[in-house]
């Protein structure tokens, strides 16, 4: 995108009062997003943003300025500014000779974007729309999306990192109503990946639709959630959200090296049963989580965060590192060049326990299944939280007997973590619409399998 000698003029100029470390972001998002609502295509927007950022490093502390403009005179003009945010005694360090990484693995999409019409791909979202009202009278409102993201990013910086990155994201999303009298019932859901059009090859929006509808009429049926405490079996894949929110923000760095986190200082203590290990991999191929190299240029790895129960690390990005005295993990990320990176998760699960995922319902006399969590909030340094189930049951004698409605759960995400007492073998990562919020919007991959917890407090209307 820009002479490699322009690149180096910049980081020439960042460095000019003595900064430590100089970074060049640059950053090329094309996007199309087609929104389907009762029946008519009511969203088509098309577009790109490009524009670069320039961050300096003055010891622990870093200065960062931006441009939509990527002329050589616009980023230097960037670059100056961000030098004059502060200065060091440092006499003007020099550039290391760029050095272009190869990355460890990479998985190119094999059918490009450009392959289906604009107006095959609103097709499909008529059919979903055809496919969720046809499953039942009862369905009063339908909605469907569907978006690609194609981002290119280039990361360089005064040590000799050059570093270029595809990130090509597919998305499909519904939400739909069902009504009888005076109940209604709504599910939202959605699938994807980094990937390209051969993600229809194996997935079906269409199926995806009727599977929402399916859910929303069921839930018609759903009597009050009991409240109060009680064991809770927790379904694989998505379920994965509760871990990633209430115990994996936990474990990224800016929280630690603030002394504002739970996991603080208990690296090599146990922290969960010893059937649990827990993990933050960026490299698996197709996940929205995943990276060739992080928004820092560092390449991304498998972190074992948790292993047999022991806390083993935590998720770093270059300033916190530095700041530690510590190696990146590659989970430095950024919304866009606008933004600094910061410590963030990719594709966060935990794996595979020894217990049969039917056995751990059986175990349970009367509970809650949690099949479904929708959204919540969560209070990261501590972990306390609050999540809304979408679709649970009541687990009865070992059976799912009957839907519930109402239903949250409440409690503090290293607790519940420690309580764990079955993990099944159905590991599962989410179906590809994790979108995670810190300020800056990141897309992630959850997933864990079916766990349970002995004792956790739901919030319920019966």
């Amino acid at each position: 995108m820009l002479p490699i000698e322009s690149v180096r003029r910049v980081l020439d100029a960042a460095l000019t009062n003595g900064g430590d470390l100089a970074e060049l972001y640059l950053e090329n998002n094309e996007q199309l997003s087609l929104g389907l609502d009762e029946g008519r295509l009511e969203q088509a927007t098309q577009g790109n943003d490009i524009g670069g950022g320039v961050r300096v490093f003055y010891g622990d502390t870093a200065a960062y300025a931006y441009t939509d403009d990527l002329s050589e005179e616009a980023l230097i003009g960037a670059a100056k500014a961000a030098a004059a945010a502060a200065r060091s005694t440092n006499a003007p360090r020099i550039v290391v000779d760029l050095e272009k990484r190869i990355p460890a693995s990479h998985s190119p999409i094999q059918r490009a974007y450009d392959g289906m019409s604009t107006g095959d791909k609103a097709a499909i979202l008529r059919q979903m729309d055809a496919a969720a009202r046809g499953y039942s009278p009862q369905i009063v409102s339908v909605q469907a999306s569907y978006t690609q993201t194609s981002r290119r990013v280039w990361i360089y910086n005064s040590d000799g990192v050059w570093a270029e990155d595809d990130r090509e994201i597919l998305e499909f999303g519904t939400t739909v109503a069902a009504r009888r009298g005076e109940t209604s019932q709504s599910i939202r859901t959605g699938i994807g990946g980094q990937i390209g059009l051969e993600f229809l090859d194996h997935n079906d929006p269409v199926a995806l639709a009727g599977d929402a509808a399916e859910s929303a009429v069921l839930m018609l049926d759903a009597r009050p959630a009991p409240a109060g405490e009680m064991p809770v079996v927790i379904n694989n894949g998505w379920g994965g959200v509760l871990f990633h929110e209430a115990c994996g923000h936990c474990m990224e760095a800016d929280f630690i090296t603030k002394g504002a986190s739970a996991y603080a200082g208990l690296v090599g203590q146990r922290v969960g049963p010893n059937f649990l290990t827990a993990v933050d991999d960026g490299t698996i191929p197709g996940r929205r989580g995943s990276l060739r190299f992080d928004d820092e240029g560092t390449p991304t790895q498998k972190t074992v965060l948790i292993e047999n129960g022991i806390l083993r690390e935590y998720m770093w990005d270059l300033t916190e590192a530095r700041r530690a005295g510590r190696a990146s993990t590659g989970n430095g990320r950024r919304q866009s060049f606008r933004d600094m990176p910061m410590p963030r998760m990719t594709n966060t699960y935990i794996g595979a326990g020894p217990h049969d995922p039917e056995e751990i319902i059986r175990s349970v006399k009367k509970g809650i299944y949690a099949k479904k969590l929708g959204g919540g909030q969560v209070e990261i340094g501590r972990g306390d939280y609050v999540f809304t189930i979408t679709e649970g049951w009541l687990i009865e004698d070992g059976k799912l007997t009957a839907p519930v409605k109402g239903a949250t759960l409440v409690g503090n995400g290293p607790e519940t973590l420690r309580q764990i007492d079955m993990i099944g073998t159905d590991m599962a990562l989410d179906p590809g619409r994790g979108m995670c919020g810190k300020g800056q919007w990141a897309r992630v991959s959850v997933g864990q399998p079916t766990v349970r917890v002995p004792r956790l407090t739901v919030g319920g209307t019966e």
